[in-house]
């Protein structure tokens, strides 16, 4: 075989690669998105659960929460107050000092009148498949009402599935969020087929687990000031 043959071949078997794994990307994404979307519901038909999960986004670095974060803390909290659940978890990053979005969401709904005892932080929920996991390990919910944005809530809610969880999921997108969803939109796509393969294949322990903690009982034992 000829240089330039062998040239053109291996061109050939890179191209029908990409087509390949291009398929099976879109095709996976199809699959979670999907799957997802036939447990989303309106607020007020969501069952009773043992939990409300309102998962973590931005906080600003004077505790404020950013507007996708503090539009999960409303419709989390609407939630509790018609009587879904009397216990909130909320989940997010505080990996370290200077970045605590947990007490910031903990204190939001205080603010609000939730009882610092029906608040449970989870401060290792640095992903959506550690949040998932560690609620059902640590936090013992095998019932749970999970509050995000639309675009991720599928995701988190087939995670939950395939992690055994029975897994309900109100959208909490109250306002336009501008151009940066297109960004989120896209980094999503690469996340579904991420937490595919984990959820379904490989199932990692995260990076921290730690000592049960019921969610039903008293939320003040996960503060830490």
């Amino acid at each position: 075989m000829t240089q330039g043959r062998k040239l053109k071949c291996l061109i050939i078997g890179i191209i029908a690669a990409l087509i390949i794994f291009s398929g099976l990307g879109f095709g996976l994404n199809h699959y979670v998105e999907t799957f997802g979307s036939r447990y989303i519901v309106e607020g007020a038909q969501a069952p009773n659960a043992d939990a409300v999960l309102i998962l973590g986004a931005y906080v600003l670095p004077n505790g404020t929460a950013s507007p996708m974060l503090q539009d999960r803390l409303m419709t989390g909290l609407e939630l509790y107050e018609q009587g879904k659940s009397q216990r909130i978890l909320v989940s997010g990053d505080h990996g370290r000092q200077d970045y605590d979005e947990v007490n910031a969401m903990k204190q939001i709904l205080k603010d609000q009148g939730v009882p610092a005892s029906h608040i449970f932080m989870d401060h290792a929920g640095f992903n959506t498949y550690d949040s998932m996991y560690r609620a059902r390990d640590i936090f013992q919910v095998k019932k749970l009402i999970i509050v995000t944005q639309e675009y991720h809530l599928k995701r988190a809610i087939f995670i939950a599935h395939k992690l055994g969880l029975e897994a309900y999921g109100v959208a909490a997108d109250r306002h336009n969020y501008g151009p940066v969803m297109l960004q989120y939109e896209l980094r999503e796509k690469a996340a579904r087929i991420k937490d595919f393969i984990n959820a379904v294949i490989l199932k990692p322990q995260p990076k921290y687990l730690g000592d049960v903690i019921p969610v039903s009982g008293d939320g003040r034992v996960t503060d830490d000031k």
